[in-house]
């Protein structure tokens, strides 16, 4: 396992669908509605199996290429209207938040979602990090993460994983998304907890253990 120094000021990140919200109602509602405007099959069941990566690729299964952008942009005018209402937060995800700021750090979400969604959803479930940045997926979270100095990168898919290790952040996994434990170990999770409610526990470890 990787061992990774505490910085001064602790910043942790966060994944932000299937990680603090569970999304699938909220996504699931929102390709239904595209799907009767565009007159489009979208298998909305099997769409919410597999969040994580940005949208332009789920698209990709459903539309051709020269369509993906018109597509895409129609899908995030119409998402408030359906998809903030009925998505939840995850169990522990509020409690997590607060864990980060109670030890005097900041806590960001980094996503590939469309950002001013992000923060509605955020907004609506009465969860509010220090910052929000949006359209990132993958590898390319790490630019958020060093930017802000993160030192922990919580997220429930392999990219978040990958993320993490590229911006040299611990990486925290929770299999509540579409990735199991074992995905997340063999991408290479240095922690993994059954969900966000074990994190303020594992956090004030953490925090001690380092100092």
């Amino acid at each position: 396992m990787a061992s990774h120094p505490a910085p001064r000021t602790l910043t942790v990140g966060f994944d932000l669908d299937m990680t603090l919200i569970d999304s699938r109602p909220g996504i699931h509602a929102a390709y239904r509605a595209l799907s009767a405007e565009t007159g489009v099959r979208i298998d909305a069941d099997l769409a919410v199996t597999r969040l994580g990566p940005p949208l332009e690729q789920e698209l990709a299964h459903w539309f051709p290429d020269e369509r993906i952008q018109e597509v895409g942009d129609r899908y995030r005018e119409i998402y408030s209207a359906y998809a903030i209402e009925p998505t939840p937060a995850m169990p522990g995800a509020r409690e997590a938040v607060a864990a980060v700021k109670e030890l005097g750090g900041r806590a960001i979400v980094v996503t590939a979602k469309h950002e001013p969604n992000a923060e509605l959803h955020l907004a609506h479930l009465g969860i509010a990090p220090d910052e929000v940045i949006g359209w990132l997926w993958a590898e390319a979270k790490a630019e958020a993460l060093r930017e802000h100095g993160a030192s922990v990168y919580v997220g429930d898919h392999i990219g978040d994983v990958r993320g993490a290790r590229v911006a040299e952040a611990l990486s925290v996994a929770v299999p509540t998304g579409p990735c199991d434990a074992a995905e997340l170990r063999e991408a290479g999770a240095d922690v993994i907890l059954d969900d966000l409610t074990a994190f303020p526990a594992w956090l004030r470890d953490h925090c001690a253990a380092a100092a």
